[in-house]
């Protein structure tokens, strides 16, 4: 194929605040919230001090994360662009996730596989 056109300078801006990348996620999320991913979390995972807090919530932040492309920490910021907070009510930071995976020891690696082998 070959261009007819010289090319010009050109620019694409997107204005819309509703639009989401992973247009997917609201299912996926709402399929994990109806197997009760969260209530799993919350009863089976028990991380201390104040990083554990709202286990079942960060849980499912991290699965939402992973569903929508994320491989990092920093790539958790995914869940806070564009429209996803018309998605999620609230998004964790993605310092906050971090530190909530960096107090995990063995043994909550342990409880998180109790967490997913009920939930699958």
């Amino acid at each position: 194929m070959q261009v007819s056109h010289s090319p010009r300078a050109m620019s694409v801006s997107f204005d819309e605040p509703n639009l989401i990348a992973s247009a997917g996620l609201a299912p996926i999320m709402d399929l994990a919230r109806t197997a009760g991913l969260r209530e799993l979390a919350d009863s089976w995972l028990s991380v201390p001090t104040d990083k554990g807090a709202n286990a079942g919530l960060k849980i499912a932040a991290l699965v939402a994360g992973m569903a929508a492309g994320a491989d990092s920490i920093d790539d958790m910021a995914v869940l806070r662009h564009g429209g996803m907070k018309r998605l999620f009510s609230s998004c964790y930071a993605p310092s906050t996730l971090g530190s909530f995976l960096r107090a995990f020891t063995f043994g909550h690696v342990r409880q998180l596989d109790a967490v997913a082998s009920r939930f699958l």
